[in-house]
């Protein structure tokens, strides 16, 4: 495994950010316990897939994940555990077209789970309608941010959506609700400009102190190092 310094630098930012963002809640999780959040963690999670690539990038996401489950001290259970892979398949779809396959596999699979769930029969136009979406993406416009950021953020809503189904006694009125009311919509579209800012703003940093740092480097889009842009149009 190739560690540069770069790469080091930005697996020790990201882990710190998860720490920070792991622990501010941003909105309950429906359907479950009482204390099950979504945190400020979704809004830059996939973005170790785009700077390290999908493999690392998943491996460093789980990593930070596990090192702050320990640190916030969460208790030990399936659905808690479970809770540590929505956010690692989203890397992956993040990360490099060579995982393309695998990505797409993902929302099919979730689809498929979802939807031989008794529950999850009776609303199956759910999954088809959002974890279609990734595949789209994936397919037809795989290097625009937002989108890409859309499909990283729904393919992680379709992991955490078949762990939810299969975990609690939901009902198909809970999921028309999330469905009808604009609640998936309104979150999955901010966590997805979350994702594509906290892109850009961590692509910049690193392009920025690229020359402080020994020989080694990390493949950065320098499309996105906003400094590169606006010396460009200086």
């Amino acid at each position: 495994m190739d560690l540069s310094p770069k790469k080091i630098l930005f697996v020790l930012l990201f882990t710190a950010l998860v720490l920070i963002g792991g622990q501010i809640n941003f909105s309950q999780l429906l359907g479950g316990d009482e204390n099950q959040f979504f945190t400020f963690f979704q809004f830059f999670g996939p973005i170790a897939g785009g700077i390290l690539g999908s493999a690392i990038g998943a491996v460093s996401v789980l990593l930070a994940e596990i090192i702050n489950f320990v640190f916030a001290g969460n208790e030990i259970s399936l659905v808690n555990i479970g809770r540590l892979l929505p956010m690692v398949f989203a890397a992956i779809y993040f990360g490099s077209d060579s995982a393309k396959k695998l990505s797409a596999i993902i929302p099919i699979v979730a689809m498929a789970l979802f939807i031989v769930h008794p529950v999850g029969a009776q609303v199956w136009y759910y999954a088809v309608v959002f974890w279609s979406i990734p595949l789209i993406v994936k397919f037809f416009a795989p290097k625009n941010l937002f989108f890409r950021s859309l499909g990283a953020t729904l393919t992680a809503h379709s992991v955490g959506g078949v762990l939810w189904i299969y975990a609690f006694n939901t009902t198909p009125e809970l999921w028309n609700f999330l469905f009808f009311s604009g609640t998936v919509v309104f979150e999955r579209l901010l966590f997805a400009i979350g994702i594509s800012v906290s892109f850009v703003l961590m692509t910049t940093f690193l392009a920025r102190v690229e020359h402080l740092l020994p020989t080694g480097t990390v493949s950065l889009d320098k499309k996105y190092d906003l400094s590169r842009v606006f010396a460009s149009r200086a």
